[in-house]
């Protein structure tokens, strides 16, 4: 049977927005063709994931029905619960589905036919693709529609600083003084250049905190959203209508979407990162991609844009058409 020009892709996660994110992005630079699912696994097997245990399909708990055949040409996963659905869905389909997994399954490569992973993890191998930074759908054309979709931003005075406040890392929780440090040091900032402050919080940033982050701005040009209860969520008009952007440092994520809309990008570290931040900052600061909070930039960077070029790699190493 003659296979089909476009392939059909399964874009497998947990459902967390971070690698729903990331998985999504480069399957609709690959393909139109693109059925999401969000696997959910039963102890101990989650526990364990990627690696296999006996009973694979007990672990699935009954809602198994979404990974039955026909298989699809590909299936990319985000995540260490979807390492485990890409990996037996390369097995179940004897080889017919070629499995991408993003980020460091943190087992041999080898149960992939492709590992694409951030340099900053330090991955090798000749499956594995190194990206800088995580992958995004952030480029001219979705800056365009953010921008569109939040048009009333267009009246808040420039220049526009947008503020994007992550919060607690695994096993690391951000404590309020070095929350507090990068409140004043953005507040510093807008004193400087005037404008307005377009601060969003992420689900990651502690309730407990969220007071003092409206306390912090209350009174200044612009807007805080903490959640759905201030409106929808502004994130892609955040990034669409910034003139700069200040980034808590933890997150990779909006690091590497900060500097894809080619806007400068400054953070206040203060404090040791973990050694794989610490490395993703460094490269950053060497491509001239991220400032500290009180630096003198031009208006405009390089952006970082890596997933159409990623997505023609991977296009090339499993051989898929155009």
């Amino acid at each position: 049977m003659k296979e089909p020009a476009t392939p059909s892709c399964w874009v497998l996660t947990d459902g967390a927005a971070g690698n729903r994110r990331q998985a999504l992005a480069l399957a609709e630079a690959l393909t139109p063709s693109i059925r999401e699912i969000v696997v959910e696994l039963r102890p101990p097997w989650s526990w364990l994931a990627p690696r296999l245990l006996p009973g694979s399909r007990l672990a699935l708990g009954g809602r198994d029905d979404a990974l039955l055949p026909p298989w699809p040409t590909l299936a990319i996963g985000c995540g260490r619960i979807a390492a485990w659905a890409t990996r037996q869905l390369r097995r179940w389909s004897g080889g017919r589905t070629l499995a991408v997994q993003l980020l460091d399954p943190r087992i041999d490569t080898r149960h992939w036919d492709l590992v694409v992973a951030p340099k900053h993890d330090e991955l090798s191998g000749d499956n594995v693709l190194a990206s800088l930074g995580s992958l995004n759908p952030v480029d001219g054309a979705w800056l365009g529609d953010a921008r569109a979709g939040f048009a009333a931003f267009a009246d808040l005075p420039s220049p526009r600083l947008g503020v994007l406040i992550g919060g607690d890392m695994h096993g690391r929780p951000v404590d309020a003084a070095t929350t507090a440090a990068f409140l004043e040091a953005v507040k510093a900032r807008h004193a400087r250049d005037g404008g307005s402050l377009l601060v969003v919080t992420s689900r990651r940033t502690p309730a407990a905190q969220l007071p003092m982050i409206h306390a912090a701005f209350a009174g200044l040009p612009g807007f805080v959203w903490t959640s759905s209860t201030d409106g929808p969520n502004p994130y892609p008009g955040v990034l669409g209508w910034s003139d700069r952007l200040a980034v808590t440092p933890d997150s990779v994520n909006m690091l590497s979407e900060a500097c894809a809309t080619g806007r400068p990008v400054h953070t206040l570290v203060s404090g040791p990162l973990p050694a794989k931040l610490e490395r993703f900052h460094a490269e950053l600061r060497a491509t001239r991609r991220l400032h500290d909070m009180d630096a003198v930039t031009s208006d405009l960077q390089e952006p970082l844009r890596e997933t159409v070029a990623i997505a023609e790699k991977v296009r090339a190493h499993l051989g898929l058409g155009a």
